[in-house]
């Protein structure tokens, strides 16, 4: 009897949530709703994807002259951008995360760099070299506080086969790894021109 009891209870709660589901909301049913939410999310969620990923690439970074008459020149030159395996680490490769979470704090952050373009804070190449080591600086401490994530993105103490290397590579090497450094600690201005005006500090 007990048995029937719940049955009949489980069977009542099964069409009560149907008949909810089927039940118009002043002009649809609830299950419409719930189907125009769910298609509206994946429309909404492809479109931010979509924009999140545009704003990921190199030809959007030098979409800005600042960017693409100071600092892509500079990186042009150098053995991210050209190289004898045809491996080119592009800007967001070094600048933004993968991992979706810290990508979007990156993004927040990033998106407070739209002030200094609207006023032109580095709008030419004088006031651009004026606040190099600031840039710089900022930069520096990012890879820093996240142990050169973006670098570890392709180079990992953990692969390195430090026999292989050139001997001042080699020792340089193996003293980071007893000593717990990050590649942002030796590696400033292996991308972009260091600061003329740097300080011992700027090297600890």
């Amino acid at each position: 009897m007990a048995d029937k009891d719940s049955s009949n209870t489980g069977a009542r709660g099964l069409s009560g949530l149907i008949a909810a589901l089927r039940r118009p909301s002043v002009h649809y049913s609830l299950a419409s709703l719930l189907l125009i939410g769910f298609v509206s999310g994946i429309i909404f969620w492809g479109g931010f994807n979509t924009a999140l990923e545009v704003t990921n690439t190199e030809q959007f970074c030098i979409s800005c002259h600042e960017m693409r008459d100071n600092v892509y020149p500079e990186y042009q030159e150098t053995v991210h951008y050209s190289n004898r395996t045809g491996v080119r680490a592009t800007c967001p490769d070094c600048h933004v995360p993968k991992e979706w979470g810290y990508k979007m704090v990156r993004k927040i952050q990033a998106s407070r760099e739209l002030w200094g373009k609207m006023v032109g804070s580095i709008d030419t190449p004088e006031k651009f070299e004026a606040k190099r080591l600031t840039l710089a600086r900022s930069e520096w401490k990012r890879m820093k506080n996240s142990d050169s994530r973006e670098c570890r993105n392709c180079h990992s103490f953990d692969s390195m086969d430090t026999g292989k290397q050139k001997k001042r590579a080699s020792v340089q090497h193996e003293m980071a790894i007893e000593d717990n450094m990050t590649c942002i600690d030796c590696h400033k201005g292996i991308a972009h021109h260091l600061p003329e005006d740097m300080t011992d500090e700027d090297w600890d």
